[in-house]
């Protein structure tokens, strides 16, 4: 558990799925390009040429990871990003070939609206139905496939539930009904998978792949895109030469060196990280479940990603648990941080058939490198009080008379 410095409180960190601490080794790859690697990467002379040459470098790290070459990475300023570049550069660049497109019903948000930004522009968006496990339904998907289905974008693992989908069986069927055909191309966002997962595209099959900086203990404003060569792309942002004319802007090159730094450490330690965290992972799930009976964990018990424990409270609202766990120093989020403003329910946990009221009660616990079974233990030891004042509260509630209207 840390410490708060200015007040001494205990703060435990529970929201990594969220954002993570950037890796200090990270950082101080980071610090020259601030300083006294300041330079602009299209100009000519030296400095621009080392600004460049760390570019190239960064890239060279990455293309190793993925398996791919140096030119097929983009960097962006987020997964966000990446995946509105993907969806709206592939659909506008191929609208001749056809104007469908497939994407899973329990995508990120920035997939999602792009796809709705895309349908203002005359095409048309199906959505993969997932089972109650969270994970999609391939003989649902595979009927949606149609003629003039240009692009498929189904994520690698869900920013709020955790669960990891079966890309090799949807690259699959992608294949088969490709033929001998170029399309449909397949994108997927692998924001929360890196780190944890393989990311070599060939091995997965896939054409389009969006990572984040933020989720590896990267910098913040940092993303990558890997594009196959030949796939045909217009850019979103508009305005210079960058990235081969796909990304207008002058590049930040501590971003991007940090970026790919972070991408190198998170997968050197992927394999002996992702067993220290689902052991606890297992453990905190196990522990809830005896604690709190009536929790329900989302999404499949095994097929998710190690630092993910998501669950719903009947009859409790998911805000009111963890504003009194902020209260005990514990930070989570309710569903997905990116739009913790947004009361509605869970497009996700609805997706998967919840009830409504039930999706409003929902909490994500994501676990990180500095997690330890202490920091759970005290999670655990504070959470069943709660959950068993809020329950009173509802049920105070619930028996108050209804108030008289004049």
């Amino acid at each position: 558990m840390s410490k708060n410095v200015s007040s001494d409180k205990i703060i435990v960190y529970l929201d990594y799925a969220a954002t993570t601490p950037t890796d200090p080794a990270v950082l101080a790859e980071m610090l020259p390009y601030f300083d006294a690697r300041y330079g602009n990467p299209s100009s000519m002379y030296e400095s621009g040429r080392r600004a460049a040459h760390a570019i190239g470098n960064a890239k060279a790290a990455v293309a190793e990871i993925l398996g791919c070459k140096p030119d097929e990475i983009i960097f962006t300023g987020s997964g966000t990003e990446s995946d509105n570049l993907a969806l709206m550069g592939v659909a506008r660049a191929n609208r001749e070939s056809g104007r469908h497109i497939i994407i899973s019903a329990i995508e990120h948000k920035a997939v999602l609206e792009a796809a709705r930004r895309l349908v203002s522009e005359g095409f048309e968006v199906s959505y993969a139905p997932v089972l109650p496990s969270g994970i999609i339904d391939l003989t649902a998907f595979e009927r949606l496939l149609r003629d003039d289905t240009i692009l498929v974008s189904i994520m690698y693992a869900n920013n709020e539930i955790g669960t990891i989908q079966p890309i090799s069986g949807i690259t699959a069927i992608i294949k088969k009904h490709r033929g001998q055909k170029q399309f449909p191309l397949f994108h997927t966002d692998a924001c929360q998978a890196a780190g944890f997962l393989s990311l070599d595209v060939n091995a997965l099959g896939i054409d389009l792949m969006a990572l984040n900086g933020s989720k590896i203990y990267g910098p913040k404003g940092a993303g990558i895109l890997y594009k196959k060569n030949g796939v045909g792309i217009e850019p979103v942002i508009v305005g210079g030469d960058q990235e081969r004319g796909l990304r207008a802007g002058t590049e930040s090159i501590p971003l991007i060196v940090g970026c790919a730094e972070a991408l190198k450490r998170a997968d050197s330690m992927r394999k002996e990280e992702s067993a220290r965290l689902t052991e606890l992972r297992g453990y905190f799930i196990g522990e809830m479940h005896r604690l709190i009976p009536e929790a329900r964990l989302n999404g499949d018990l095994y097929i998710r990603l190690p630092n993910n424990a998501h669950f719903s409270f009947p009859r409790i609202e998911g805000e009111s648990i963890l504003l009194m766990l902020d209260q005990a120093g514990i930070e989570v989020s309710t569903g997905s941080a990116c739009s913790a403003n947004d009361l509605r329910p869970s497009h996700v946990l609805l997706a998967l058939g919840e009830d409504e009221t039930l999706a409003h009660g929902s909490v994500r616990f994501s676990l990180g490198r500095h997690t330890t079974r202490e920091d759970l233990d005290y999670v655990l030891s504070v959470l069943p009080g709660i959950v068993s004042r809020l329950n009173s509260l509802s049920s105070l509630t619930a028996t108050l008379p209804a108030p008289i209207t004049l």
